[in-house]
């Protein structure tokens, strides 16, 4: 969080979507090493995981299951947006994960899973003042594309061109 003038420490690491495994192990190879070599300790919260607990929680896991199959698609999607919008339900149960505060940074993963259903710019937007004091970094399969006149914008899986985020900062751009 050095060298931060008032920004919030979210961090993107884009990775290309076909290298989500390797991501994976690496991601947890991190998390052993900053634990062991630096005393960093590291809270991971995956949104598709979240989602599901959210569900089961509020007993509304059985009927998304009973549903699935029967109803379109987008129809499908619109129903889960509104079971887990990112202010009303997921920033609340992200609050809950961390409000002990025994970590140093924060890991958000499975962006990929719970697209479209959960939109990442709308996660971040609601994590702001949730997430504060530490850095948060969102591990996101595709592109991060920051440009001057254009803004920046989250490219999920390399393809899909979410709406435009200007907050967080691509770790991978950052000095070390």
């Amino acid at each position: 969080m050095e060298g931060l003038s008032n920004e919030i420490p979210f961090f993107i690491y884009p990775y290309p979507p076909e290298k989500a495994l390797d991501v994976t192990k690496a991601k947890k190879r991190i998390k052993t090493r900053l634990a062991t070599e630096k005393g960093i300790q590291v809270r991971e919260v995956n949104l598709y995981d979240l989602s599901v607990e959210i569900l089961k929680e509020r007993g509304d896991w059985d009927e998304v299951l009973e549903i699935e199959p029967t109803v379109d698609k987008s129809e499908f999607t619109e129903v889960l947006r509104s079971m887990l919008n990112p202010q009303q339900h997921l920033a609340p149960a992200i609050a809950a994960k961390i409000a002990d505060g025994g970590f140093d940074i924060l890991f958000l993963t499975g962006i990929g899973e719970v697209f479209p259903y959960i939109r990442s710019h709308n996660v971040l937007n609601n994590l702001q003042s949730v997430v504060t004091g530490k850095p948060m970094v969102m591990f996101f399969p595709g592109r991060y594309e920051q440009s001057d006149t254009l803004g920046s914008s989250l490219v999920l899986f390399g393809r899909l061109k979410d709406d435009q985020y200007y907050r967080a900062k691509n770790i991978l751009e950052q000095e070390p």
